[in-house]
């Protein structure tokens, strides 16, 4: 009887202990539940709204108090605003310099990366540090010396002229070394035992292991050439040669009067081949960029 005594108290402090444990856990997964709340609320909603308000009445969207759900449903701002503007060639500008670009950003940060990680020359690490440092340059200052560069090769108003400053990005290059350096060497080193050349090594070795990273800098090179919309802007002058963000600001100012349901069905338009995309490539983009987390 002492015994059984003595241990039912004993049972009962240390179920009491987990439970006090098990309640102080509850509170950070309670925390980072709250804020995933939060971030699908804030990037949830202006989509939530884009959709719906693509699919209302204008006089509908300016009712107020607003409405969630359209009252009457319309697919009518879909093809108006394919009509209002050139969103056909707005899309074929668009895919040309996104793929071709984001083919020679990825081409060039494989290449230099591939270089400052497996090949050995005179100043490689200072040659990191002014990589660093072109990370830290804002793209708005270097506007103006582009300008004038390309208005000299005469590439103005030009698919060359959209791309070519955006070929070789310095982010790239920083995540895949970063990643490149993850590697296993005595793979880099067997192969070299083996007489395979940098070449066959990159192709046949480095690629195919390093595939997170690399359809993450594609995907964040992508999105970045397909929204960017200040360069295209400036670089050209004609119809024919705008891209897709332009024809969203096209949109904006019809006849004094701003269409929103026309508005966000063309913004629809642009967003949803990028969201395609993201959505295949989702699996790959948290190991990439935490495989290219800084290492020294």
């Amino acid at each position: 009887m002492a015994q059984k005594e003595t241990t039912a108290p004993l049972y009962t402090t240390t179920r009491s202990r987990v439970q006090f444990w098990q309640r102080r856990n509850m509170l950070p997964t309670l925390l980072s539940y709250a804020g995933m709340l939060c971030i699908l609320v804030v990037i949830g909603l202006p989509i939530y709204w884009m959709i719906i308000a693509s699919l209302k009445t204008n006089q509908e969207i300016y009712t107020i108090p607003p409405t969630w759900f359209p009252r009457e449903l319309t697919f009518a701002n879909y093809p108006e605003a394919w009509s209002a503007a050139p969103f056909g060639r707005y899309y074929l500008n668009s895919m040309l310099t996104t793929v071709i670009g984001s083919g020679f950003e990825i081409f060039f940060a494989v290449t230099s990366a591939y270089a400052l990680v497996f090949l050995r020359f005179p100043r490689k690490q200072v040659i990191f540090i002014i990589l660093l440092a072109a990370l830290m340059i804002p793209p708005e200052i270097t506007i103006v010396p582009n300008y004038i560069t390309v208005a000299r090769l005469g590439w103005v108003n030009t698919y060359q002229g959209i791309m070519i400053t955006g070929i070789a990005i310095a982010y790239g290059t920083f995540l895949l070394r970063q990643y490149f350096l993850t590697l296993p060497r005595e793979v880099i080193e067997a192969a070299k035992v083996d007489g395979a050349g940098h070449l066959q090594t990159l192709w046949y070795i480095v690629l195919p292991i390093a595939q997170p990273a690399l359809v993450t800098m594609a995907l964040i090179s992508i999105v970045y050439k397909w929204n960017e919309f200040l360069w295209p802007l400036i670089v050209t002058n004609t119809t024919d040669m705008r891209t897709l963000p332009i024809g969203i600001f096209w949109l904006l100012d019809q006849e004094g009067v701003t269409n929103w349901g026309v508005v966000m069905a063309g913004t629809l338009f642009v967003i949803a081949p990028i969201v395609v995309i993201f959505i295949w490539a989702q699996k790959y983009i948290v190991e990439g960029i935490a495989a290219g987390a800084v290492k020294e």
